[in-house]
């Protein structure tokens, strides 16, 4: 077997996995039902023995949590609901023993309404910090113009005290920031140099396509100057260090891709775009506008990531995250196939090229939840509900959106075995534990010969032992198939063939290529005679050297 050389360790983020921890969901160490700092500490020997190279840390840093933390009061301090800074310090050092690097989650596009620049750029418009920030004139009541935040309601909101609007894309108390102002990013490239030093890993950055913002000629994301703001982010900072960097790209396609992650890096190391994971709605339409996975266009747009940034770039490879419903819910079967379809949804993920991100809980195939409204927490979808209702939606209706797409499908708490409040806190959860963590828990399947935490735990190491899954050539086959993912990835040694199944019936497989694969390296039945019949939601991955 070829093994993977290491040696090349400024591209060490090629063959890493990373793992994403949703701080107040993670792990509670002091009895309040938030999780925190010392919680992750606890729970760092089970990341190790998982795997993964990375943890990829939400954000923690002084917040008033209006959204969950990405509305940060102060970037150089840590949110007591979380710890404190010498507990930050404790996280680093001690992942750094295990060979885990902390990634933090920086938000760089806005603040909160409560920093000090903020503070201070309300109070007049000579005060230095106002150029901080998006101001337009105007007179109360008279919008600069008709642009919607995220979260609902008009992107302005009027300061009387400066007789000005201030632009905001998502909640009110999320100001945006004035990247136009060389002196507001001075003090960004400051504070993040400050984090290197303190021994961070990398920075996920969040909604950084928009930092370019035109609002007056309604541009959020992708503006003029995004790229140039970009290499001067990377020249002044993250070429200082050996880093992983992460640009969250709502708006990327595949051109755009090549500029945010270019091999020279100029810019990032890689991209987080969504475009896959926003098949399922109505085109044209929100989130919340439900539709069909369209299965061929899903291969379409793998495909083409896959193809286009191949020796050109660098992609982030997931199916979750913190604003993501659970996959196994979303694309799999949460019933009587979560088993064998979470793990198919992982194989088929961790064979392609690009850095895979692990959410908590993805690797013990946790679901969807459903409860009453007066449960969820998220601001979004509590607003979703308010807009809907006003607008004369069913709430039957409103219900399922939020059933399928709430961000806190995501965010209920780690379940991590079978005892009260699945293990995360002996405290008041702040958000309701799912029911089913009686029978998905990560106690349970660390000790399962077969479970789906033991599927990931193989994929991240045979990631780290074969050299194709980083560098090998994509080439999607049965590329008209209606229930059958497959492809190939080929180096000049040798090459891997992923093949699954992604619905629920037996499926006969005309594919001359199963023939000549080779050593069955992972998949999801056991004892499979027939090679071209493929079970429920069934995923196999095979290797075979060339030559």
């Amino acid at each position: 077997m070829t093994k993977k050389d290491n040696t090349n360790q400024t591209k060490w983020w090629k063959s890493a996995v990373i793992y994403q921890i949703y701080p107040r969901s993670f792990a509670d160490s002091n009895h309040d039902g938030i999780g925190d700092l010392q919680g992750i500490i606890l729970k760092l020997d089970y990341l190790e023995k998982l795997g993964i190279d990375a943890i990829w840390l939400s954000p923690v840093c002084k917040s008033p949590q209006d959204d969950n933390g990405y509305d940060i009061s102060d970037y150089q301090d840590i949110d007591p609901m979380f710890g404190t800074l010498t507990d930050m310090e404790e996280l680093i050092a001690e992942a750094g023993k295990r060979h885990i690097r902390i990634i933090m989650d920086l938000v760089l596009n806005h603040s909160s309404d409560e920093h000090y620049w903020f503070r201070e750029a309300r109070k007049s418009r000579e005060n230095p910090y106002h150029d901080y920030y998006v101001w337009r004139d105007g007179a109360e009541g008279q919008l600069p113009n008709d642009m919607r935040a995220a979260f609902g309601g008009p992107a302005w909101e009027w300061v009387p005290e400066v007789g000005q609007y201030y632009f905001h894309q998502f909640s009110v108390k999320q100001p945006d920031l004035n990247w136009e102002n060389p002196k507001l990013r001075r003090e960004i490239y400051d504070m993040i140099n400050w984090w290197m030093e303190k021994g961070v890993g990398g920075f996920r950055l969040d909604v950084i396509d928009q930092i370019a913002k035109e609002p007056d000629r309604k541009i959020t994301c992708n503006g003029p100057r995004l790229h140039e703001f970009l290499r001067e982010l990377s020249r002044e900072t993250f070429q200082k260090g050996d880093l992983v960097t992460v640009g969250e790209a709502w708006g990327a396609t595949t051109e755009l891709a090549k500029l945010y992650s270019n091999p020279d890096n100029s810019e990032l190391s890689m991209v987080f775009q969504f475009e896959h994971i926003c098949l399922d709605q109505i085109p044209g339409k929100e989130k919340w506008d439900l539709a069909p996975l369209p299965f061929r266009k899903l291969k379409e747009v793998f495909g083409r990531w896959q193809r286009e940034l191949y020796g050109k770039g660098w992609n982030s490879l997931f199916w979750n995250n913190h604003d993501l419903p659970r996959i196994v819910s979303r694309w799999g079967n949460d019933n009587e196939y979560r088993v064998e379809s979470a793990k198919m949804l992982a194989i088929l993920l961790h064979g392609m090229q690009g850095t895979p991100y692990i959410y908590q809980g993805e690797e013990l195939g946790m679901t969807n939840i459903r409860c009453q409204l007066e449960d969820y927490r998220d601001i979004e979808t509590l607003n979703l509900y308010r807009e809907r209702l006003e607008k004369g939606y069913e709430k039957a209706e409103i219900m399922d959106s939020i059933y399928a797409k709430s961000r806190d499908n995501a965010r209920t708490p780690m379940q991590w075995n079978d005892g009260e409040n699945a293990g995360f806190t002996d405290g008041e959860p702040w958000i309701r534990v799912n029911p089913n963590y009686q029978k998905i828990n990560a106690a349970a399947q660390m000790a399962e010969e077969d479970s789906i935490w033991k599927c990931y735990q193989k994929l991240i190491r045979l990631r780290k032992e074969y050299p194709v899954f980083a560098e090998g050539e994509f080439q999607m086959l049965l590329e008209e198939d209606e229930n059958i993912f497959a492809y190939t990835r080929t180096d000049a040694c040798s090459q891997l063939l992923v093949i699954c199944n992604f619905y629920g019936s037996t499926v006969e497989v005309d594919l001359e290529e199963l023939e000549s694969a080779g050593e069955l390296l992972i998949g999801n039945y056991k004892d499979r005679k027939q090679r071209r019949v493929l079970g429920p939601y069934e995923g196999r991955m095979y290797w075979r050297e060339l030559g």
